[in-house]
């Protein structure tokens, strides 16, 4: 049995037998254990990160927590309140005490389907298990976190399926144009983004943005992560304002990351591409860390996130892959919904075409698979029994294609399998009700007929094989 570490970020412990297991996976098991020794509620993320979207005011400690309030107020006399909110401060000392923040419910259910939950993932990570000891001795209140996420606004030029206009313009010129979707609960109705839920315009003053940049010279120096998204972080000034401070102060140990859906007007991806490239050039950052946004493979994808140029998206990855070959790399967000199945295998396969072409000395093309839970039309619990077969499919697909130690860098990673079957377990554990699987269909019919009436699509023409679902979605809505 043999311990590797060829690429800090990809350690493996390669067995007798040429099999591979990540010690991402192995600190993740490992942590989970640590973790329930002191506390079986404690996430370390809760502390150590931190994702503040700037265009409401809003934040949480990973995506999984509903979003809540900054308080202005508190932010005149301290801009790290940013973080370090009552909201986070009460579930720290409830983890601290044992008890399970509501907030936080998502991860108490993977670990009952006896899986590994994000808050073993997080908390396992360097950025985050380095803060063990100071984290159960320490500080509730007053804490700098070492991964941070920021959505400084919310311009962008798609309006994906499951978006809102809370985080996209193109969102909220459609609404303000056509009002909300017929939903039974009217879908992003303009009355909802209005008072503390209205984006603040990029142009207009935002005391939030305001009291990033304040904190932003105390925290930069304890950062490891720090990471941009949208909105469309390559359409905001604040993204190369980073940029410039970066290059002004390098950073060796951080990972420097944007979110993006590369879809964007050519002249802005060249603007993008030059500052990438300085950034990676010498020491000013330790990685880059590209993540694409993306569900799905073609028109199915390009259906799904609405305004995507999915031909452009691949142009543009293999032009970032081969014009800056060092101390960067690119992972996929695919945001597990009911219409990525019909055409995740398809992506997964070009991942792999990526993997052998770009990934040799460290692995440069990553993906995750994170679920989508809202709006509830268009999670895994309604997909259809061809689906959840299809997706059952996938993994026993993946299995095989396992990275070994022959074919490293270039097959799938122990934990992307993991987290497939995770994803199938919340889909086939989810126990809903007969009432509300049909008024999720009546919804799905209501949400996606709207869709192609008011942006000339097709359900049926990107997704034919799931003619037969449409129709019941469609008696379900007509009742």
């Amino acid at each position: 049995m043999v311990d590797t570490a060829n690429n800090k970020g990809d350690r493996t412990k390669v067995n007798d037998d040429g099999s591979i297991e990540s010690h991402f996976y192995i600190d993740a098991k490992d942590m989970q254990t640590k973790l329930n020794a002191t506390s079986p509620s404690l996430c370390l993320a809760k502390w150590q990160q931190t994702s503040l979207h700037l265009t409401t005011g809003h934040t949480n400690s990973c995506y999984h927590p509903p979003l809540h309030k900054i308080s202005t107020d508190a932010l005149e006399l301290n801009p790290s309140a940013l973080h370090n909110t009552p909201t986070k401060i009460a579930a720290r000392e409830q983890m601290l005490r044992g008890e399970f923040p509501t907030e936080c419910s998502y991860c108490w259910n993977i670990e009952k389907d006896n899986n590994i939950s994000d808050r073993a993932y997080r908390s396992g990570e360097p950025w985050a298990a380095s803060h063990f000891d100071d984290i159960v001795s320490g500080s509730v209140s007053n804490v700098t976190p070492s991964y941070v996420e920021v959505n400084f606004n919310s311009i962008c030029n798609l309006s994906c399926s499951y978006c809102s206009p809370q985080f996209s313009t193109a969102w909220m010129k459609e609404i303000k144009k056509h009002g909300a979707y017929p939903t039974v609960v009217p879908h992003n109705e303009l009355e909802h983004f209005t008072g503390e839920r209205q984006p603040i315009l990029h142009s207009a003053y935002n005391p939030y943005v305001e009291a990033f940049w304040q904190w932003w010279p105390d925290l930069y120096p304890e950062l490891k992560h720090f990471r941009m998204t949208g909105g469309e972080p390559l359409m905001d000034k604040n993204t190369y304002k980073v940029f410039d401070y970066v290059l002004a102060n390098p950073k060796p140990d951080l990972h420097l990351n944007v979110t993006s859906n590369f879809s964007v007007d050519p002249k802005l991806f060249d603007k993008y591409m030059g500052y990438v490239k300085r950034i990676c050039d010498g020491d000013n950052v330790e990685h880059f860390m590209q993540f694409v946004s993306v569900d799905g493979f073609g028109l199915q994808a390009e259906y799904m996130r609405h305004g995507l140029d999915f031909g452009l998206l691949l142009e543009n990855v293999y032009r970032f892959l081969e014009d800056i070959p060092y101390k960067n790399s690119v992972t996929f967000i695919i945001t597990m919904n009911m219409l990525s199945i019909p055409s995740i295998q398809r992506l997964l396969e070009e991942i792999l075409v990526l993997r052998e072409q770009f990934s040799d000395s460290y692995q440069r093309i990553w993906f995750d698979t994170p679920l989508l839970r809202q709006p509830a039309w268009q999670s895994l619990e309604v997909a259809p029994n061809s689906l959840r077969t299809q997706l059952q499919q996938v993994h026993d697909w993946m299995v095989p294609l396992q990275e070994t130690e022959a074919t490293r860098f270039k097959g799938f990673k122990d934990y992307e399998i993991q987290r497939i079957q995770r994803d199938m377990d919340w889909m086939n554990n989810s126990n809903l009700s007969r009432q509300d699987t049909t008024a999720r269909k009546a919804d799905f019919y209501n949400f996606f007929h709207e869709h192609d009436n008011r942006r000339n699509t097709d359900f049926l023409t990107a997704f034919p094989e799931l003619e037969s679902f449409w129709d019941q979605c469609r008696s379900e809505a007509q009742k």
